[in-house]
């Protein structure tokens, strides 16, 4: 059993909620956590239904939150992925080295092991400011 200081139970809390919607189809474009949504999408209608606003998308995301080396990276914590210097990718960490994304068609809403390769930005996304 893990428990959570403050900050982690609010993450324990969205990385659960989120995990309900596992195998719910991807949408290019989509926002519905059940009918369809793209992962920027999926992650912009788990963190409204907390309260969070997010942006709407990957790129809008990973320039708000505050940014944090891959080693600091806990549950609930966003993570973005790049070709190049371009981003075009967010899933939510939920722990014990795993993602949950809206992946693509063939897997929709999936939860797949972190891969730390075309890695670009973490960002804890919580109540944290940005910093300047």
């Amino acid at each position: 059993l893990h428990l959570c200081d403050r900050r982690q139970r609010q993450m324990c809390k969205e990385t659960a909620y989120a995990q309900q919607f596992l195998g719910n189809p991807y949408v290019y474009g989509g926002t519905s956590l059940t009918k369809g949504a793209d992962c920027s999408g999926f992650v912009m209608s788990v963190f409204s239904h907390f309260g969070i606003s997010t942006g709407r998308s990957s790129r809008d995301q990973a320039a708000r939150g505050k940014a944090i080396p891959v080693s600091e990276v806990k549950p609930g914590d966003l993570l973005f992925y790049a070709s190049g210097s371009y981003i075009n990718h967010v899933g939510i960490y939920v722990g014990n080295g795993k993602i949950i994304h809206s992946s693509t068609p063939a897997t929709g809403i999936a939860m797949h092991r972190l891969i730390t390769e075309h890695l670009a930005r973490q960002l804890h996304f919580l109540t944290d400011p940005v910093e300047t």
